[in-house]
């Protein structure tokens, strides 16, 4: 998956989750997404809103009331749903899934298979502030997702980071995809 389709589709928080649900086959009406997600109806709607502006959704044509629309997945939403499915279920966990619900933490976790500078990371998102990227980090540090060493061979060390644990499972999810 392209770095730039991964941002603009977890910048939503609930994207991941409807992509996968739709793939799993829970019928693509509000309601049913609505209560498989457990999100509060206007983070849900965005989220379904951001989808469709993607082209991973579109209104299912001849289904469903004009108040209360079914959709489904576009031919590029199918596979999209089909990685989005891989990352949820790397992250079982309730709580685990709060964290990947977070903007930058998949595109964060796709970047990180092997050791990065913090610059490398900055660059290979180019629209991630130093402040997000810094807050991110710290926040999959304390999650144990990634791991923070400090590379010490040149004459300045710096720190690099690495996805571990839950986060090097989210990497490769993603990463099959690619």
């Amino acid at each position: 998956m392209d770095i730039t389709i991964l941002v603009k589709l977890t910048s939503r928080a609930w994207s991941l989750n409807i992509l996968a649900l739709m793939h799993a086959g829970t019928p693509g009406r509000q309601a049913p997404l609505l209560a498989a997600t457990s999100a509060s109806r206007t983070a849900f709607v965005q989220s379904l809103d951001h989808l469709i502006q993607l082209g991973f959704l579109e209104r299912n044509p001849g289904h469903g009331h004009p108040l209360r629309p079914e959709f489904r997945l576009t031919p590029d939403g199918e596979s999209v749903a089909e990685t989005a499915s891989r990352i949820v279920n790397a992250v079982p966990d309730d709580n685990d899934f709060a964290l990947l619900r977070r903007s930058w933490t998949a595109p964060i976790l796709a970047l990180t298979d092997r050791p990065q500078r913090f610059s490398t990371l900055k660059s290979g998102l180019i629209t991630i502030s130093d402040r997000a990227l810094s807050t991110s980090l710290h926040r999959l540090e304390e999650q144990e997702w990634i791991r923070r060493d400090i590379d010490a061979s040149h004459r300045l060390p710096f720190p690099t980071y690495r996805a571990v644990n839950q986060g090097i499972a989210v990497n490769r999810a993603i990463s099959l995809f690619a």
